[in-house]
């Protein structure tokens, strides 16, 4: 698993989400996105994994 390649899906689903007109759906594939990335980070100790963690389980401000 490419961690980089995951940043890029998560923010492409984030910008994307909008003008598609599917934010809930959108959001959710954000989310998973979100949740693997925390799952990585978590297995190399990286701090940063509680928020990508958070990410996953909290609805976005955007979709509200």
């Amino acid at each position: 698993m490419d961690l980089n390649q995951l940043y890029f899906d998560h923010q492409l689903l984030l910008m994307r989400r909008p003008a598609a007109g599917h934010a809930r759906r959108g959001g959710a594939a954000a989310r998973l996105v979100a949740r693997r990335i925390g799952r990585f980070q978590r297995t190399l100790g990286a701090a940063g994994a509680t928020g990508w963690e958070a990410l996953a389980i909290s609805p976005c401000p955007l979709t509200a």
